[in-house]
């Protein structure tokens, strides 16, 4: 029986037999040039905007809320990668990592777990909003700033992790290639991001909510410069960047308990939980600003979409995409040549 899971051709996954359609079943001051940043009381200056929060520094940037309700989806789906991966990671990297960077670190679980399952590295987590925690392991920091300006990190890393940044940048590419600068000979960067849009093994998602709004936030995301499908280019760019051993894995989240498969089924419980508390979050700054809806039009679409997420006879899912890169080892060639 083919299952819902890493690699292989997710159209082949069975559906559970309950024709039903009721689903019972959460530090400052990185250097950036002219944006270094030393004063906590001005980040968390939050913007207000449809009753949500959203960062203060380089305001504008980033289409999520910053607020407690998308800190414990952040949790939540923390979680919900680990129990994908049943791992921090993907990319092969050594016990011995000395320096580790997680761009766009959000709550900040996955630096915090990455410190404490290498105590010898350097762990930094950066984000645009301060929402880490203050008790961290002696060996994990977080700081402020924007990844889309020029990095300027004093040292090297060895290991670059990002992860859940569909929503981040204008450019990707560009930030796959300061990565590529910032890490030592050896250095591996790790991306794992969803595809967009939402996908369906059958056609019981057409003409739906569902649907509709993975249409529309893909539109309007297009029409404000952070185009939702760029995750698909990830590798192509690490190998323009000039990485090397670049290897992609997909990963598959149903958006309800509708496979056959225990593990998909509590995988989907998982990642319905994880939109039916965050689709709001991910629908109201993009549609409201890239589209000009009102926040009654939002309201509208996502009253259906929940629906739709609760509905078994719903076969959705997200396919969610890892690419890892390794930075070669200078040549004896290169070196005679530098």
């Amino acid at each position: 029986m083919d299952t819902l899971g890493e690699d292989g051709d997710f159209h082949g996954t069975e559906v559970a037999s309950n024709s039903s359609s009721s689903d019972a079943d959460s530090a400052v001051g990185l250097e950036t040039g002219s944006s270094t940043v030393s004063l906590r009381e001005s980040l968390c200056n939050y913007v207000e905007e449809n009753g949500r929060t959203y960062h203060a520094f380089n305001r504008g940037k980033y289409m999520l809320p910053n607020d407690q309700k998308e800190q414990e989806r952040l949790d939540l789906q923390h979680h919900l990668f680990l129990l994908s991966f049943d791992s921090l990671h993907l990319a092969p990297i050594p016990q011995t990592v000395h320096n580790a960077l997680d761009i766009g670190t959000g709550t900040g679980l996955w630096a915090v777990e990455f410190a404490q399952a290498y105590p010898m590295a350097n762990v930094i987590g950066s984000d645009l909003s301060p929402i880490q925690p203050d008790f961290v392991p002696p060996n994990c920091s977080f700081e402020v700033c924007d990844a889309e300006e020029p990095w300027t990190y004093r040292h090297k890393f060895d290991y670059i992790h990002g992860r859940d940044l569909l929503y981040c940048f204008r450019d990707p590419a560009q930030i796959i290639t300061e990565a590529y600068n910032a890490l030592n000979p050896g250095g591996v960067l790790e991306m794992q991001d969803p595809q967009m849009p939402i996908a369906c093994i059958d056609k019981s998602m057409d003409n739906r909510p569902l649907a509709q709004w993975a249409a529309d936030v893909c539109l309007a995301a297009e029409r404000l410069g952070r185009p939702l499908t760029n995750s698909r280019h990830y590798g192509q760019w690490m190998q323009d960047a000039g990485f090397v051993d670049v290897v992609e894995k997909h990963f598959y989240w149903p958006l309800n308990t509708w496979p056959r498969d225990k593990k998909q089924k509590l995988i989907g419980t998982w990642a319905q939980q994880n939109l039916l508390s965050g689709v709001e979050a991910m629908s109201m700054a993009l549609l409201t600003r890239g589209l000009d809806w009102s926040r009654e039009q939002v309201e509208v679409l996502l009253a259906g979409v929940r629906d739709d997420l609760k509905n078994r006879l719903v076969h959705s899912y997200i396919d969610v995409v890892v690419f890892h890169g390794r930075k070669p080892e200078p040549t004896p060639e290169n070196e005679a040549d530098t």
